[in-house]
């Protein structure tokens, strides 16, 4: 039998009546007794550092940290040596020693646990930590979390801002405004920009186009070198421009029978059924003869009028100005373009070395069926040769960090799902989790394709310098990373929402949005019927003279445009001087006034009663006062602050007779301590509630402060100690600590220098709790009998309401055919006079037990002597109710 421990007397029997509690006896709690008093059994040297770690984890309130594993005494370095020459070495969480002929084995076994355990602590996230065993320890697991995601989010965005500058900007401004806005001649200022029939196209193709592509002279007259060209003298136009048109079948549209005499031909829109595959004109070469798409290797363009394909009638141009202008000539002269025409596409390509980018040009001019030209232009400009300069091989280091981010969130993801099965994905950010990840697989997936195929690509359109560069694929893959590296950043940098709703004021607008969205909803499907009427409206009266309302699309545009206050009543006056007014008046008064009043409102009516809900909330502890805290003791370590037990002892000495809960409040709160801490110091002393501490409690909190900070100077003097030397702390709270010192509102057991529990206390610890399973013994035996009496009483009033209900019944229905009833009368009479005598009964019977001192009710009052039916139906029915919650 261990010296720290005596066995307890065994309790007395429970009282006679029956109880359903039974304290402190049978073989179960026998049982429990010895289970504890082996776990506490220890040498003679219990005040040894492994006796009282093994005592401290015993203890209820004790909770391992982050970075305790349970090894269950099987790893060496996890074993707490004593520092008594005869204590020996002790597991940590054990009683006994491991046997010496099995480490080994038990070893080998554990293993795997402990690789399952680090990667617990590796990819732990909120989602793996039960917020309801450690607010603390949820905080820490959150903060790891979002610095994890802030290094993530800091990598992806220096790819991102890498793979974009203002070398981009200025490039394409440049190659946009020669080729765009140089007008034909110094006469006139129509440009590109302006080109509106075949004539027009023409006149830039042998003007701006010709000026714009050979730079064969410098400004003095000096002839650059032979076959190159530098636009600017700057940029190397790479091989040859293209340039290609798609035309359309004759007679693919359908003439009226009354029109066929006057008109002969008729050229439909184009499509790719109509489209003309059959050879014209000089019927030699390509400009003349039908190429399909998988010859060009060419891709479909979405233009102003129609999508069209990448087949047509193509003519390479020259590297010189003379050449070029030659065969422009020859087009022109026999007629390239004609009737049929649709589109003309105008492509080439130029590489800037001094900012290592490339610039994809296309010129786009349609010729719709309703005649005229409309013209459309697209400028991409991209890095298509990477991994040059220094910046991009570090560029290329945050693409590794930045793939192994994606597998490590992939772990994650996978281990949460795992865990939560589908309720995983009930939840918007979990959702948005495993959206960034596809979406970052898609994009390492393009880019790892665009990058194998660029050096090959490069080198077969740059080996044949008087052949056409097809870059087209290239831009189009780099722009398509481009878009999908925006939308990943994007929504990376949406999900740090989900880090600062820990934080009560941040939350205010994820629960306003969640907690009104049904309304929000509601209130769109009427907004959007009563929008899209407008729409119609405007499509069917505007949509021919107003290039706002040309399209259904563009319609719901432009009112979107006019709610923001951007639009042109002119032309809509213009269009109908009747229906115009009227629909730009009521669609102001009805969408402004009305509809986004009401969805302000609801927004504000809900926002207001979040805030109210939010200020009755309990004040929790917050990632804020977490890393608060950690500051605090980082900075009394280094002594550049004092610790929490001097701010409290000298708010106490500042403090004149009673100290008040505000008056603390406020002191400490101006150094830097947290509603929660404060809290937790103040509702430790204050013993009676009253929101003061009195000069007992107050000498109280001095007595445990001076030990604490006995402690505490010993905690310094002793550093570093070892591992074996630590001791664990008490509370929930504080178990996350190791090795670290309190921050003074967990004051230390007294009788011992660590934080476990003394035998002295151990003892009145164990004599109150027995004293209080002889009491609630008792009192649940009379709240048994009490539960008795009281169904058996309900039971009885019951049996009575039904023969009463009966007899009148038989009473009534004998009134009704006239019979005789006396005989039901005298029954009712006996009856009657039999219920008068069991009140008078159980009036006698209250009255003794009143004598005696025994409560015949919950509360401890008797009944009336002659209640009424509806009091004494609702008096029983309160005691059932009562019963059955006790």
């Amino acid at each position: 039998m261990s010296s720290r421990v005596r066995p307890q007397p065994p309790p007395p029997p429970p009282p006679a009546g029956g109880g359903r509690f039974t304290p402190a006896a049978g073989p179960r709690v026998q049982e429990t007794e010895q289970l504890e008093m082996r776990r506490i059994r220890a040498p003679a040297s219990a005040s040894s550092a492994a006796s009282r770690q093994a005592w401290s984890r015993e203890n209820p309130g004790y909770e391992p940290g982050d970075e305790e594993l349970d090894w269950a005494g099987i790893s060496p370095g996890r074993q707490s040596v004593s520092s008594s020459g005869t204590g020996g070495s002790e597991p940590r969480g054990e009683a006994s020693p491991v046997p010496e002929d099995q480490p080994q084995q038990q070893v080998r076994a554990a293993l795997p646990h402990s690789l399952l355990q680090k990667a617990r602590a590796l990819w732990g996230t909120r989602l793996t930590v039960d917020h309801a065993v450690s607010r603390e320890r949820y905080l820490k697991s959150m903060l790891r979390e979002m610095v994890t995601y802030s290094i993530f989010l800091v990598i992806l965005c220096v790819l991102t801002y890498g793979m974009v500058s203002s070398n981009m900007y200025y490039y394409t401004k440049v190659m946009a405004s020669l080729f765009l806005d140089t007008p034909f001649s110094k006469n006139e200022n129509t440009n590109f920009k302006s080109v509106s029939d075949m004539d027009d196209f023409w006149k830039f193709a042998e003007g701006p186009l010709l000026d714009g592509l050979y730079w064969d002279i410098w400004y003095n007259n000096e002839t650059l070198a032979e076959n190159r060209s530098f636009i600017y003298y700057e940029n190397l136009l790479l091989g040859v421009p293209r340039i290609r048109q798609l035309k359309v079948k004759n007679e693919s549209c359908k003439i009226h029978e009354d029109l066929k005499d006057e008109i002969k031909e008729c050229y439909d829109v184009y499509s790719v059924a109509n489209e003309d595959t059959s050879s014209f004109g000089l019927m030699d070469k390509t400009a003349w003869v039908y190429t399909s798409e998988e010859d060009l290797k060419e891709t479909s363009y979405w233009g102003l009028i129609a999508t069209y394909s990448g087949a047509g009638y193509y003519l390479d141009l020259a590297r010189n100005r003379e050449e070029t202008a030659t065969k422009l000539k020859v087009l022109k002269e026999n007629l390239w373009l004609d009737r049929g025409t649709r589109v003309v596409f105008i492509t080439f390509s130029v590489y800037n070395a001094n900012i290592n980018l490339f610039c994809v040009i296309r010129l786009v001019v349609e010729f719709p069926a309703t005649g005229g030209a409309l013209s459309s232009w697209q400028f991409q400009t991209v890095k298509l040769i990477r991994y040059v300069s220094s910046f991009d091989y570090f560029l290329a280091a945050c693409e590794l960090a930045f793939c192994i981010f994606v597998f490590y969130y992939i772990i994650e993801e996978i281990l949460e799902i795992y865990i939560h099965k589908l309720y995983y994905f009930k939840s918007v950010w979990n959702c948005l989790d495993v959206a960034i990840i596809v979406l970052s697989l898609i994009a390492i997936c393009i880019n790892i394709y665009r990058t194998s195929i660029v050096n090959e690509l490069m080198r077969e359109s740059l080996e044949n310098q008087n052949s056409y560069p097809n870059l087209e694929s290239l831009a189009y893959w780099q722009i398509q990373f481009n878009n999908m590296a925006a939308v990943v950043v994007f929504f990376v940098w949406i999900k740090i929402f989900k880090f600062i709703s820990i934080n009560k004021t941040m939350t205010q607008l994820s629960s306003t949005m969640s907690r009104c969205a049904k309304d929000i909803i509601g209130f769109a499907i009427m907004f959007f019927i009563v929008f899209l009427a407008y729409a119609q409206l405007a499509y069917l009266v505007f949509g021919t003279q107003v290039d706002d309302f040309n399209t259904f699309h563009t319609c719901i545009f432009t009112q979107f445009r006019i709610i923001l206050g951007d639009f042109d009543f002119a032309k809509i006056e213009e269009a109908d001087r009747i229906l115009g007014p009227v629909y730009f008046v009521t669609f102001v008064f009805f969408i402004f006034f009305i509809l986004l009043n009401m969805f302000l409102a609801i927004i504000n009516d809900t926002y207001s009663e979040v805030k109210s809900d939010m200020a009755q909330q309990k004040n929790e502890m917050e990632l804020t006062d977490l890393i608060k805290k950690g500051c605090s003791k980082a900075m009394v370590k280094l002594r550049l602050r004092k610790t929490t037990v001097d701010d409290i002892t000298e708010s106490l000495r500042q403090a004149g007779g009673k100290l008040n809960f505000d008056e603390l409040r406020q002191d400490l709160k101006g150094k830097g301590h947290s509603d929660a801490e404060i809290e937790a110091i103040f509702a430790k002393y204050d013993q009676d509630g009253d929101q003061e501490l009195t000069e007992h409690e107050r000498q109280q909190m001095r007595d445990d402060l001076e030990k604490e900070r006995d402690d505490l100077d010993l905690d310094r003097s002793s550093l570093p100690r070892s591992a074996s030397g630590r001791s664990f702390p008490r509370s929930m709270d504080d178990s996350e600590e190791e090795d670290e010192e309190d921050s003074g509102h967990s004051s230390r057991r007294r009788g011992s220098s660590s934080s476990g529990v003394s035998y002295e206390e151990f003892q009145v610890l164990v004599r109150r709790v027995d004293r209080m399973e002889h009491s609630i013994g008792s009192i649940v035996s009379k709240i048994d009998a009490v539960i008795v009496k009281l169904e058996a009483m309900e039971r009885a009033k019951l049996k009575r309401r039904d023969v009463l209900g009966r007899l009148l019944d038989g009473v009534t229905e004998d009134e009704r055919l006239g019979r005789d009833n006396d005989i039901h009368r005298e029954q009712m009479e006996r009856l009657v006079r039999e219920e008068l005598e069991r009140w008078e009964s159980d009036e006698t019977v209250s009255q003794l037990s009143q004598h005696l001192g025994t409560p015949l009710g919950i509360n401890g009052r008797s009944r009336s002597s002659r209640p009424s039916s509806s009091q004494s139906t609702d008096g029983l029915e309160a005691g059932g109710l009562g019963g059955s919650h006790v």
